[in-house]
C-alpha cells in the first residue's frame, strides 16, 4: 500500500470511484508487469527469464496510469 500511495496516488488527483478504479488497475498492471522489484533481482513478478530480449529491437515507450508513470519496452 506504501509504493502505491508513494509512486501513484500522492502525485494525482483523484476526480471519482470510476477514475480511482481505472487508475488502480493501471497501476497494478504496471507493478506485476513492468516495475523493477528489488527482492527480485530488479526483475517484476511476471518476467520470464527464458525469454530471449532482442538487442536490435526499436524501444518504445507506453505511459500509464493517468500519464504519470512511463514504461519502456522493446518493441517486437
Amino acid at each position: 500500500m506504501g509504493t502505491l500511495r508513494r509512486e501513484c496516488l500522492d502525485h494525482l488527483l483523484i476526480y471519482g470511484v470510476q477514475h480511482l478504479r481505472r487508475l488502480l488497475t493501471d497501476y497494478e498492471q504496471h507493478y506485476n508487469a513492468h516495475r523493477a522489484h528489488q527482492s527480485r533481482d530488479q526483475r517484476p513478478p511476471l518476467h520470464d527469464p527464458d525469454e530471449p530480449i532482442d538487442l536490435t529491437a526499436v524501444i518504445k515507450r507506453r505511459s500509464t496510469a493517468a500519464g504519470l508513470i512511463h514504461e519502456y519496452r522493446r518493441a517486437v
